[in-house]
């Protein structure tokens, strides 16, 4: 049980990296104003949010900022409405070479340090986002491109650690 908890405090921390801020502009290498991967602003609520969240911390709905100059910002709310704490750093993405998906690393500062790895796909304004926490070691392994949505431990959680999420801006 203590594995499923980390496990879901990562992938609660990689899904707060979402949130509602200030407009950024997300230019590509051209100087267009095309955003690359996941930049943006993107929210998951209700029956989008990971059903591990829901369970485990009563997330209600979460907020994400993915800026051009490679930091975030998650905001997450509980089933109550109050605001958990924000988390916020760095990240990386690579596209992959299989189908759309790309891989995300996520370097939090606040309101601790620690390291999320996983993947994303985006499809028009909607985005399927599977990430835990590798650093400090929980003992989880995140999820491949090869192995898809549900791949993280090896597919142990199956969709349950997978969140949607609709870009908003």
């Amino acid at each position: 049980m203590k594995k499923i908890n980390n496990i879901l405090v990562a992938g609660i921390s990689l899904i707060l990296v979402f949130s509602a801020c200030k407009k950024q502009d997300n230019n590509d290498n051209n100087g267009n104003n095309q955003p690359i991967g996941l930049q943006g602003i993107w929210q998951s609520s209700k029956s989008n949010v990971a059903p591990l969240l829901v369970a485990l911390f009563q997330v209600d709905s979460i907020w994400v900022e993915f800026r051009s100059n490679n930091t975030y910002e998650v905001r997450q709310w509980n089933q109550d409405g109050a605001q958990l704490p924000t988390l916020s750093g760095t990240y990386t993405q690579a596209k992959s070479n299989v189908n759309n998906i790309w891989t995300i690393r996520l370097e939090q500062t606040q309101p601790s340090a620690l390291i999320s790895e996983g993947i994303f796909e985006i499809t028009g304004n909607t985005m399927k986002y599977e990430v835990v926490q590798t650093q400090p070691d929980i003992q989880a392994v995140p999820p491949t491109p090869q192995g898809g949505f549900g791949s993280t431990n090896g597919g142990a959680l199956g969709q349950a650690n997978v969140q949607t999420y609709v870009r908003i801006q």
